[in-house]
């Protein structure tokens, strides 16, 4: 059996709107479950928040949120996830959707490290980290760089 590490992204009341923007940018299959279809035991002000939500995408990232029920502490909000590889062209895509409404903290621009780089915190406070590594060769390698 593999194993499986996923981001589980805590929000205050907002998880549904933030997975929904999401599921816009990242596309795939979104499931959301509400404490009231969970069947747990909740407080009725909860019935509708969300107790799970897991967006799958094509690519084969999972994403998965829940809200914090009115009987437990607000989360808090240094989450952070990274998206990292060689397709600039998709990478760069997801930074700009990401990006709507969001705070620039590192523009997506060549790092020292020579890999492009750029972080932002979107409406909801969660961070991401984008890291594109340069081409490696092939005639092609160009047209993977960021524009």
């Amino acid at each position: 059996m593999t194993t499986l590490l996923n981001p589980y992204l805590a929000f205050e009341r907002d998880a549904r709107e933030a997975m929904n923007f999401y599921h816009g940018v990242f596309g795939g299959d979104l499931v959301v479950s509400t404490f009231a279809d969970g069947g747990m035991p909740h407080e009725p002000v909860d019935a509708e928040l969300v107790m799970h939500a897991q967006l799958t995408t094509g690519d084969g990232h999972t994403i998965m949120a829940s809200d914090t029920p009115s009987t437990m502490d607000a989360p808090a909000r240094a989450q952070q996830v990274s998206l990292s590889g060689d397709d600039a062209h998709a990478l760069t895509r997801y930074w700009e959707a990401l990006g709507e409404g969001a705070t620039i903290l590192q523009p997506l621009e060549r790092a020292p490290w020579g890999d492009t780089f750029g972080m932002l915190a979107d409406r909801w406070g969660i961070v991401w980290m984008v890291s594109i590594a340069p081409a490696t060769g092939g005639a092609g390698s160009a047209e993977s760089e960021p524009r």
